[in-house]
């Protein structure tokens, strides 16, 4: 009789973060995994941090990759194109561009406003393509989904806490900042107005760092929720395939339904980078035209 193998195991240490890259066919052809090197400790304040690379590590920097080659071909492709004589784009660039226009004008001008929005557009559409690439890698073979890790979905959104702060503090200035922390209803006077600020402050403060956990947890609940139930869907195979006479309906029925996971899941990449571009630059505006 077939042993049932760990699955809950088996679907965490495919699913975490770890030192190590499983190479094309490494079953298949008896090939160890990539071992990453560690060791890298560095001590801050008497406090040891593991700087040493992991598989999310490496993954990121091929998005990063990724991005940058993506745009370098298509402003080459349309420069070409204006010396050629002109006309619209064509192909990957056409497609491309697109995106970045879209990007730029309706979701970051128009969420944030004609006279500051084109100054972040830069930085939304490097968190879109970031983020769609750190998708997309996750549903390639062999690939890894950097953002299913809350520590990256985390390191993202404390970078648009940081820019939504020190944008809104630029823009309205210390008192006009301030106010957006320490806020009293307007109308109230005396006593009541001290009561409402003294309840309201607490409550500015977290939802300030609300929205940045929001989006920490909506990219990483979205990501990583996908490879949970591919993975376990696969793992039907392994725990019924001791039956003789279901065995292969229960495998091809799961590798259906994983592939169809798989088209929702391409689908659901593109939509959670826009979301995360959109509400960024959306918290952005926000700030920006506080009241």
């Amino acid at each position: 009789m077939m042993q049932t193998p760990d699955i809950g195991r088996m679907i965490l240490e495919r699913t975490g973060d770890a030192h190590q890259i499983d190479l094309p066919f490494g079953d298949l052809l008896h090939l160890r995994p990539w071992s990453l090197p560690t060791g890298w400790i560095v001590n801050i304040g008497g406090t040891p941090i593991d700087l040493s690379p992991t598989r999310n590590v490496v993954f990121m920097l091929v998005a990063a990759f990724l991005v940058w080659l993506t745009l370098w071909l298509t402003g080459r492709a349309l420069t070409r194109q204006r010396e050629a004589g002109g006309g619209a784009p064509r192909g990957f660039a056409n497609m491309v561009e697109a995106a970045v226009l879209f990007v730029r004008n309706d979701v970051a001008i128009a969420s944030i406003g004609h006279k500051n929005g084109a100054k972040f557009a830069p930085y939304i559409l490097t968190l879109f393509w970031f983020i769609l690439y750190c998708n997309l890698l996750g549903l390639v073979p062999y690939g890894e989904k950097p953002t299913g890790s809350f520590w990256v979905t985390g390191a993202l959104a404390l970078t648009a806490l940081v820019t939504i702060e020190i944008s809104g503090f630029v823009t309205l200035g210390p008192k006009g900042y301030l106010r957006t922390i320490v806020f009293t209803p307007p109308g109230t006077t005396g006593i009541t107005a001290v009561l409402l600020t003294l309840i309201m402050t607490p409550i500015e403060i977290i939802g300030k760092m609300v929205k940045p956990f929001a989006l920490m947890l909506r990219l990483f609940a979205n990501m990583a929720a996908g490879h949970f139930v591919m993975l376990s869907l696969l793992s039907l195979i392994f725990l019924f395939g001791n039956i003789a006479y279901f065995r292969w309906a229960i495998a091809g029925g799961s590798v259906v339904f994983v592939l169809f996971m798989m088209a929702i899941e391409l689908l659901v990449a593109f939509i959670q980078a826009y979301v995360f571009a959109l509400l960024t630059s959306t918290f952005i505006g926000l700030m920006q035209h506080e009241h």
